[in-house]
């Protein structure tokens, strides 16, 4: 083999555009990856659709949205936009599509379209080698290359660590960056979930575990600081047997940071469509309609049928109840628990449950205009390895697009 000019390790989108961009200028560059096929977590995101980035390119707003380092990323941010993504992608054959929220996924609503076009990418001048590294070999002050687990060594004047996180480890994502890192002298911060479901405190979220709301809005506040509002959105959530999931719920996570149990109240107006009183119009109309029902028999119109038991109940309207004995003060009642129906967090799911990770290698021992470590030279860093995280809808596969465009230029020069 010739030698390696530039090393990659880790095919995922981030390697794949750091091993194209750098091949693409006439390095002769190699991917080494642990899976047998490159880009597992870029199949699986989105729902297997792939929210491939975010149609905003005013950076102000891309940094506004990576709530951890964002600041470290205006170079490479700058030097590679939500429209250069789109470009390369529909340059490349995959047209895309623009939905709410500025969310851009392939017209296809596949993501092996985005996968294959990123390996086409990287793959028609870089080189793949199948292992894993577990250290990275200096000769004190710059990289000569790295060793695998099966005792191989790899030379290389430039490396570019690309490994992920620690979020859906079965993709290969186990936090193998962070030990390389710390093996040259980086430090790290500790990795924590981010874009992740939420544990609740609320037994009936297990009664009704699968029932998915849309239209709803969903804002968490904080009770540790005065019941502050730390996020507000509308969309579609998910209860599940451990608490709550769903698009609103894995945005509103990366804003809940030093979590503590029943720290954050989860409030969710059901029927965000109606105010009080329209609201109140609306039961009204419902129980002249049931006027001779029992109180349980009367909410199916109104709210899904999973739904209806535990409002019941949290209503304290006993369910037998005539509907036309129901006071006047019992259904105002009802209709401020419809509008704010409220669920206490109690934990983040596991790590490994997250979709991206938020901690990794210190942003302040990486240059921002290159993504080549400070500490050792050749080495440089992009994606999720580095410590920012972004909130959902296409912004943390921005990072990993634009952070591995620069590292591969950089490694390149």
């Amino acid at each position: 083999m010739d030698e390696i000019e530039v090393l990659v390790i880790g095919a995922g989108a981030a390697g794949l555009m750091a091993a194209g961009t750098s091949a693409e200028l006439g390095k002769n560059t190699v991917v080494l990856e642990r899976n047998e096929r490159p880009a597992r977590k870029v199949m699986i995101t989105g729902k297997g659709r792939c929210n491939v980035t975010n149609n905003c390119n005013q950076i102000n707003e891309l940094v506004s949205n990576v709530p951890t380092n964002g600041r470290f990323l205006y170079g490479a941010f700058s030097r590679f936009m939500p429209s250069d993504t789109i470009d390369f992608f529909e340059s490349r054959g995959v047209p895309l599509k623009c939905e709410r929220g500025n969310r851009v996924f392939p017209v296809s609503d596949k993501a092996a379209d985005i996968v294959d076009a990123l390996k086409a990418f990287a793959f028609e001048k870089a080189g793949f080698i199948r292992g894993r590294a577990v250290r990275l070999l200096t000769d004190g002050e710059k990289v000569t290359g790295v060793l695998t687990d099966d005792g191989r060594v790899i030379k290389a004047t430039k490396v570019i660590v690309c490994t992920g996180g620690m979020s859906y480890p079965a993709t290969g994502s186990t936090g193998d960056g962070y030990e390389l890192a710390r093996g040259v002298g980086h430090t790290f911060i500790d990795p924590k979930p981010s874009l992740v479901p939420l544990e609740c405190h609320e037994g009936f979220c297990s009664d009704l575990m699968g029932l998915s709301l849309r239209n709803v809005r969903v804002k968490v506040t904080d009770s540790k600081n005065e019941n502050k509002e730390v996020y507000s959105e509308f969309g579609e959530m998910l209860f599940t047997h451990f608490g709550v999931s769903g698009p609103v719920i894995l945005s509103a996570s990366a804003h809940l940071r030093d979590m503590e149990k029943g720290r954050y109240i989860i409030h969710i107006d059901l029927k965000p469509a109606l105010n009080e009183k329209q609201l109140d119009e609306r039961i009204r109309r419902d129980f002249l309609e049931f006027s001779n029902k029992n109180f349980i028999n009367s909410l199916n119109s109104l709210l899904p049928k999973k739904l209806v038991p535990v409002v019941v109940k949290l209503s304290k309207i006993p369910m037998n109840t005539k509907v036309n004995q129901v006071t006047a003060e019992q259904r105002l009642s009802l209709v401020k628990l419809l509008k704010d129906f409220q669920v206490t967090v109690t934990d983040f799911r596991p790590v490994e449950e997250a979709i991206v990770t938020s901690g990794g290698v210190e942003t302040g021992e990486v240059n921002p205009s290159t993504m080549e470590s400070k500490i050792i030279n050749g080495l440089y860093f992009a994606g999720e390895v580095l410590n920012v995280d972004a909130y959902t809808g296409g912004f943390n596969l921005q990072i990993a697009f634009s952070t591995g465009a620069l590292a591969g230029v950089s490694a390149a020069k």
